[in-house]
């Protein structure tokens, strides 16, 4: 007797049966494979991409058994931000970034497939026999049990195909998942309340034809389940304009509008029926000859004809598989004025697909209990229109949003969609999975791109998590930051080196702590002796290296055996000009093998009494060694031609001490502008060394310029620096973009990375401040993120004069408490934005 009561319970009508070994058994003896999917990230894929994901999907459907259903089902859900403020030792930067995004709302993604196993009957049966509408449910047995088997053999067969493909993977979800414990909500239940967070009970389910509620959220929904609704032509994938430039193509898949541009809670439903495809052929064969005797009493069956005649003349020839479809829109809100909006969002994003926007409302009951995760097999018939399964995947949704990085150390980023904080690792990681084969970076990016805040942000976050930092700068770009920290540190680190004429910065290359000079140490001295002898256009000859290499082991020889030598450039002045003046004299070297008094000429400014007596001779020693946050800046000197190369030399090969002492302690160094006086023929192999030699020590080298004219021109750049940076960071470059094509040739992009950077600050949310970074690894993995800041953040990063005079004035009042300025400064000017 059918059911005639006004309301019922979910038991009673519950459609499954139980959940064993992995897989969802419904009362009607359907079998179903459940998986979570991970999908592309999107704006990383290219057009090529998507063809060959399409392929995958369209190979991976055709092992699937006859009368089996692909439910593909995408979950948008709106969540907001909740911060982390309970790490250990988050500071007063760190709390602030995470307090800037709290509440921030967007649009979380989860993307699952089930698989189901069902019977040809059960395929063909339409909406009046779905379980809603029977008055009780009888429990049938799986009669044929080796059919059961061969499904399971084909569902792993389809996880493999895919998972092997790269860019799509599927993981089996266990039981648990399914059901549910105790602690957490299964996916069933979480369909049951419209929720992928955990749901405390069951909501009411109320069902008529005019709408649908779930507790109090009412959905809507909209379907393509006819051939006239859908476009003239689908495609594996369309151009998005607000990404893309006349040079550059920004790639989303076919259906992306009902994904994540589609700004609400929604679930995208997509549905492939595979039956029997040659008895369903036969069937067209029969249809169309019946047309065709009828075509003379309408014309309507004559246009028919032609269309089944098409469709099966396209089967046969080509040797495509018949198939059913169906996609719907399943969206919601507990606002009935959202919900208006809903309905006319989703209605406008199929319209923008070419499709004919059908909001359903009959239908929605049988719908959403026919999405239930294992209950595909009760889809009513007529609501699935014919086609072939490889337009059926192009209406498939293909990406997903930014994921966090599972590694523990990191940098935070902003989604450049939602602007939800992420968690990205571009040092550690890349190298674990063998994307990259070293840390270094290269940073590119002019004048007002926001470079110098992405640098700040970045090494703020490196310091925080225990590296040591190394700056060479050359504009004030971390003057705020590196006061800070001195301030927080109360002088123990964050220190601040700038050359002036009364105290300029003095180095002694010659000194070590412990006397122990290995190779690197020698040949850091080689080198800094060659930049001061030879011009860039002078190389030194083999026999003038030879000479210069036994006269740095003599001396180091010499200063080890007597411990009244004081170790430094005076004292190796004058062995040259005594000791290892009568070697040479001993073993007859000519004077064009090494002209040893045309040395001592060059290198006499640097000796005592000579204009840069002060430079090589420091009676104290920087202590690089213990501060973990060391800015060197050197403007006042950038355009010497002399102390320039020769500080930032001598800067590095500290770093290089530092490195080499500090074992399994991450260290960086980043040189800005000031590599344009390292690139000389001398300094080409010194920098390879570096670049080369920082990976086996835990460190990673950055070199940062805004100056693309100097690293087009400069081999030794694109030698030393540029090939050996697995990681690539370019930033706004519509300033060249006439001149991209040679960016691109020399640092190696691909046409898919061109497209990603060209799309940089193309379309930004105008109610955030921020902008976007683009980020490659290894020329495999690229994406663009946004760099945003709180203002807090932004007062310690900023390099604008008059607001770094104000911070650093009110912190003087409050007792150099640089923290207490920004939090008051940050406060007063939100309170004027209010």
């Amino acid at each position: 007797m059918r059911n005639i009561m006004k309301a019922t319970t979910l038991e009673s009508r519950f459609p499954l049966l139980s959940v064993e070994h992995g897989c969802i058994v419904s009362k009607d003896a359907d079998i179903t494979a459940a998986f979570e999917v991970e999908l592309p990230e999107v704006y990383t894929v290219t057009a090529e991409e998507y063809e060959g994901i399409h392929a995958t999907w369209c190979k991976a459907i055709k092992v699937l058994p006859d009368h089996s259903v692909l439910h593909k089902q995408d979950w948008y859900v709106k969540e907001r931000y909740r911060p982390d403020l309970g790490k250990e030792g988050m500071g007063f930067l760190a709390r602030s970034y995470e307090m800037h995004f709290n509440e921030r709302p967007f649009l979380h993604h989860k993307c699952y497939l089930f698989l189901t196993k069902t019977t040809k009957e059960r395929m063909r049966q339409q909406s009046n026999w779905n379980t809603l509408c029977r008055g009780h449910i009888v429990p049938k047995e799986i009669q044929d049990k080796e059919t059961a088997v061969k499904f399971i053999e084909a569902v792993e067969q389809f996880a493999r195909i895919l998972n092997d493909s790269g860019h799509i993977k599927l993981r089996r979800l266990s039981d648990d998942e399914l059901t549910g414990t105790d602690k957490e909500t299964g996916i069933i239940g979480r369909y049951f309340a419209l929720s992928l967070g955990n749901a405390d009970c069951l909501e009411d389910i109320e069902m008529t034809a005019r709408e649908m509620r779930v507790g109090d959220n009412r959905l809507c929904l909209h379907t393509l389940s006819d051939t006239e609704d859908l476009p003239a032509a689908v495609a594996t994938d369309c151009r998005y304009e607000r990404l893309s430039t006349d040079r550059s193509d920004c790639r989303l898949s076919f259906a992306a509008p009902l994904g994540l541009l589609l700004p609400c809670n929604h679930i995208y439903n997509q549905y492939v029926f595979i039956g029997n495809s040659d008895e369903e052929l036969r069937r067209f064969e029969k249809t169309a000859r019946n047309m065709q005797s009828l075509s003379r009493y309408s014309r309507q069956n004559a246009i028919n004809r032609e269309w089944i005649e098409e469709y099966l003349n396209e089967a046969h020839s080509q040797g495509l598989k018949s198939v059913r479809a169906h996609f719907n829109v399943m969206a919601w809100s507990d606002d009935a004025e959202e919900l208006k909006r809903i309905k006319n969002d989703v209605g406008s994003q199929m319209a923008s697909m070419g499709c004919v926007p059908r909001h359903n409302t009959t239908d929605c009951p049988t719908l959403f209990w026919a999405g239930i995760p294992g209950n595909a097999a009760d889809f009513p018939a007529e609501e699935s229109f014919h086609t072939f399964i490889e337009q059926a995947v192009c209406l498939f949704a293909g990406e997903t949003n930014y994921k966090d990085s599972p590694s523990a150390f990191g940098i935070r980023m902003a989604d450049r969609i939602s602007g939800k904080p992420l968690h990205i690792d571009i040092s550690d990681l890349p190298m674990k999975r063998g994307v990259t084969t070293n840390r270094n970076k290269f940073v590119l990016g002019p004048s007002g791109s926001g470079k110098s805040f992405f640098m700040n942000h970045l090494v703020r976050q490196y310091y925080e998590q225990g590296s040591h930092v190394v700056l060479v700068d050359t504009g004030n770009s971390y003057q705020g930051l590196c006061e800070m920290i001195h301030r927080k540190t109360k002088g123990k680190d964050g220190v601040y080196y700038t050359y002036t004429e009364d105290n300029p910065i003095s180095f002694n290359p010659f000194y070590t702590e412990d006397k122990v000079y290995d190779i690197e140490k020698r040949e850091s001295i080689k080198t800094l002796l060659l930049t001061l002898w030879k011009k860039d256009n002078e190389p030194a000859t083999r026999a003038e290296e030879v000479a210069l290499s036994n006269a740095v082991s003599q001396y180091i020889g010499r200063i080890k055996e007597d411990n009244s030598i004081v170790p430094c450039f005076n004292t190796f002045y004058e062995f040259i000009d005594t000791d290892y003046r009568k070697v040479l004299e001993d073993k007859k070297v000519r004077e064009k093998d090494f002209d040893i008094a045309s040395f001592l000429n060059v290198l006499e400014p640097y000796y005592k009494g000579g204009e840069y007596n002060y430079l090589l001779n420091s009676d104290k020693e920087l202590d690089l060694l213990h501060k973990r946050f060391i800015v060197f800046e050197i403007d006042q000197i950038k355009e010497h031609a002399i102390l320039f190369p020769v500080t930032t030399i001598i800067i590095m090969e500290l770093f290089i001490n530092k490195m080499r002492r500090l074992q399994g302690i991450r260290k960086m160094i980043i040189i800005e502008e000031a590599w344009k006086a390292i690139a000389s023929a001398n300094m080409a192999s010194y920098v390879k060394y570096l670049y080369k030699t920082v990976r086996k020590y835990f460190g990673e080298a950055i070199v940062v310029t805004q100056e693309v004219d100097d690293i087009i021109s400069s081999p030794i750049v694109k030698e030393s620096i540029i090939n050996n940076s697995d990681c690539k960071i370019l930033l706004d470059q519509r300033k060249f973009m006439n001149r991209f094509d040679q960016i691109q040739g020399l640092l190696g992009l691909t046409e898919k990375e061109k497209s990603q950077i060209l799309s940089i600050n193309q379309s930004n949310d105008s109610s955030r401040r921020y902008k976007e970074v683009w980020i490659g690894l290894g020329g495999t993995q690229s994406a663009v993120y946004a760099t945003e800041v709180s203002i807090h953040e932004y007062l310690a990063y900023t390099t604008e004069e008059t607001e770094k005079m104000e911070v650093r004035e009110l912190a003087g009042k409050l007792g150099s408490d640089m923290e207490a300025a920004i939090r008051q400064i940050a406060e007063k000017r939100m309170d004027e934005e209010k």
